[in-house]
């Protein structure tokens, strides 16, 4: 049976599993004490998405060793945000443990090696090494796809008594908006024709000569007239003509923007929260705290 990251199983597992909360980080320590030994950087799952194995880091405790902790092996404390490694009371125990290296495949030898320290630690703790001997042997006999977690439930159940959580739920209003298309404006443009008019007026010159005949009409004698036959006056003659042609201007000038309208959307829903009933028999001291 593979064994698989917890985000590769769950991609959402803190929705999933965690209600929004991240079971990675949370510190680790060893036995029941106060001796921190490192942090959950991740968690096994088999292929029917059962926790099998926590992954500590153990920081400087061991030099940045990790190593997999059976689920069946710790004490969560959700409230405090602690895990206890119930089996581990020193640093030998967890230099004994395989290292846990994550470019790796856990195989079926490496999990052996660590089911064997940990059913050798459990045995120390009962001081029944007689009774645990045959579990230990047929682990360690048994092929990879052919076994059972469920054969060693002190490694990988996780009981009851070491993971009680009773789990209140409230409901919350969660408002959400949508945009849709409700409209599309589209500007193009279009040529229209027309037969234009315009009056230019022209103008041309025009000749006017006069004749008269001279008030003074003094005679002179032939002599005193210089008759001669030469170009007396000589005077320009013009007139305009028209020149009509086309020209192209900007008219006018088309913007196109939008803006943003708000309008508040009121929506009353009934929510329902679960609280806590206490029901007590006989005479009792309970500390209930928040």
């Amino acid at each position: 049976m593979a064994l698989h990251k917890l985000d590769e199983y769950y991609p959402n597992y803190q929705e999933e599993l965690f209600d929004g909360e991240d079971i990675k980080g949370i510190d680790v320590y060893a036995g029941k004490s106060e001796e921190k030994i490192g942090t959950i950087e991740d968690a096994l799952v088999d292929d029917q998405g059962s926790f099998r194995y926590f992954v500590i880091d153990t920081g400087f405790w061991i030099f940045g060793k990790k190593v997999l902790l059976p689920v069946g092996k710790c004490h969560i404390d959700a409230k405090a945000k602690r895990i206890y490694a119930i089996s581990i009371v020193n640093k030998k125990q967890v230099e004994d443990l395989p290292e846990y290296h994550e470019s790796k495949v856990v195989d079926r030898q490496h999990e052996e090696k660590v089911r064997h320290v940990y059913s050798n630690l459990a045995m120390k703790a009962l001081e029944e090494p007689t009774v645990h001997s045959a579990p230990t042997q047929a682990v360690e006999k048994s092929d990879r796809h052919d076994y059972n977690y469920q054969a060693e439930p002190s490694l990988y159940n996780l009981n009851a008594d070491d993971h009680q959580t009773l789990k209140l739920y409230e409901e919350r209003l969660i408002a959400n908006k949508k945009r849709r298309q409700t409209g599309e404006v589209i500007l193009a443009k279009h040529v229209e024709t027309e037969t234009a008019s315009i009056s230019l007026p022209l103008e041309k010159d025009r000749i006017v000569i006069e004749r008269n005949i001279p008030a003074d009409r003094t005679v002179r004698t032939p002599n005193e007239v210089d008759f001669q036959s030469k170009e007396i006056v000589r005077m320009k003659v013009y007139e305009e003509s028209a020149d009509i042609h086309k020209q192209a201007f900007v008219r006018e000038e088309v913007r196109i923007s939008k803006e943003v309208e708000q309008d508040i959307v009121q929506a009353q829903e009934t929510i329902r929260r679960e609280e806590l009933d206490i029901d007590t028999k006989g005479r009792l001291d309970i500390d209930t705290q928040r």
